[in-house]
């Protein structure tokens, strides 16, 4: 089944669960479900997306692992059933609202809770489907981005990095006509060329 018709099936199962044990379950496979979709996107996604798929299977796996796994019989878990993903806008537009529904269910569990521990748990959960959230939403821009600019090729910097165009030169450094700084190999390149 396509990932669309996966989200859209776990937000109705959402919306009709109806105790607190029924709705963490829902929670658990909305969770899953992203897990599933950020590793298929890390997987076979547009490149530019690979970095933060990743994240998002790393931060839906961690809110599958702050709650309890609920017992499902043969073939009722919605993560085992993805088996394309269909468009990635739509699939990731859609998977954005569901881990905020998500957010939105563990909240009022969270602040009817009877016991500490449940508490903690929603807060855990709600973390966790917030930074999936986030992951998402990072993704949507990446792909508006390609979009906006198609004969640029988006490159994934990884955090606390600079790309070439963004450092800062020092003294020594030589720079190319566009501004950028050159690596050793550049520098040399150029030497020898000219």
């Amino acid at each position: 089944m396509d990932a669309v018709r996966l989200i859209v099936t776990s937000r109705r199962a959402l919306a009709a669960s109806g105790d607190v044990p029924e709705i963490l379950a829902e929670v658990w496979q909305a969770q899953a479900l992203a897990q599933a979709i950020g590793s298929r996107l890390a997987v076979s996604g547009p490149p530019e997306l690979r970095g933060e798929a990743l994240g998002l299977t790393e931060l839906a796996g961690r809110g599958c692992g702050v709650l309890r796994a609920p017992e499902l019989g043969d073939g009722e878990l919605l993560a085992a059933q993805l088996t394309e993903l269909g468009d990635a806008r739509l699939a990731l537009t859609r998977l954005g609202g569901l881990l905020g529904e998500i957010g939105i269910a563990l909240v009022g569990i969270a602040s009817a809770a009877a016991d500490e521990s449940t508490y903690w748990q929603c807060m855990e959960a709600i973390d966790a489907a917030d930074e999936c959230r986030d992951r998402v939403l990072e993704m949507l821009r990446r792909l508006a981005d390609r979009e906006e600019n198609p004969t640029e090729p988006l490159r994934e910097v990884l955090p606390g990095r600079q790309t070439p165009s963004e450092r800062e030169v020092l003294p020594g450094q030589q720079t190319s006509s566009e501004g950028s700084v050159l690596s050793e190999r550049e520098v040399l390149s150029e030497r020898e060329a000219g």
